[in-house]
């Protein structure tokens, strides 16, 4: 159980919303919920919330605005809720910045499941025990691990999503080394792959363009039928 965390479901079903938040509360979580927009800045503005469960298909502003407007100015974790089979929901959901997706409809269990592997990534730095201090170097970036901060070559703070966070400090642990899709979802994501490979193309897609220049070099190589490559030394301090 997760009795510290603080959950706020978004989604314009009031059955959804009773049930799921029910269970959740069963388990230990605390629960707010949300039916629009409105409500949703509202509830965030009240109380520090952990995690959000948004919706795509709500009324008025969608889930997918909502979920960039909150990556503009926040890294709080975002588990999207898409319509069964709608692959393009969870493709520009991962776009956009989500961390997870869930078809409706879902098992609760599934959900808390999903709540807890993202939540766990949040609270910990990273797979397996690691040595060292808590700055990753690489051409010229910081990562500071201790506050999940990347800083550019220029000493400007780059926002990163959960996810995106996730999947850098993987390849930071691991350069200079393939990585295969399934490797990269099971470390990044703390989750047994679903086999829906885009998900993790689209992650580092969204990682490329905000550490790789135009007129720099590539950082992480696409290897053919394998996976991927981080290409750049990296030193810890």
């Amino acid at each position: 159980m997760l009795p510290e965390y603080h959950i706020l479901i978004v989604d314009d079903d009031v059955e959804l919303r009773r049930l799921a938040g029910k269970f959740l509360r069963e388990n230990g979580l605390k629960v707010s919920s949300a039916q629009d927009a409105r409500e949703m800045r509202e509830a965030l503005a009240a109380e520090t919330v952990d995690l959000v469960i948004l919706d795509i298909m709500l009324p008025g502003t969608t889930g997918l605005d909502l979920c960039r407007e909150l990556r503009r100015g926040s890294d709080i974790p975002i588990i999207m809720l898409t319509a069964r089979g709608s692959d393009v929901d969870r493709i520009v959901g991962l776009e956009v910045g989500a961390d997870d997706y869930l078809a409706k409809p879902f098992n609760p269990r599934e959900l808390l499941a999903r709540i807890h592997a993202v939540l766990r990534r949040v609270r910990s730095t990273g797979t397996g025990a690691r040595t060292g201090g808590p700055l990753l170097r690489f051409s010229g970036w910081v990562l500071d691990t201790r506050r999940r901060e990347l800083t550019n070559p220029d000493g400007a703070v780059v926002d990163l999503s959960t996810g995106e966070y996730d999947l850098l400090l993987t390849f930071l642990e691991h350069p200079q080394r393939v990585l295969t899709r399934d490797q990269l979802l099971d470390s990044a994501k703390n989750r047994t792959a679903t086999g829906f490979d885009r998900a993790i193309d689209i992650q580092v897609s969204r990682l490329r363009k905000k550490i790789e220049r135009p007129d720099g070099p590539e950082m992480v190589k696409t290897v053919r039928g394998a996976g991927y490559f981080f290409s750049p030394d990296v030193e810890r301090a």
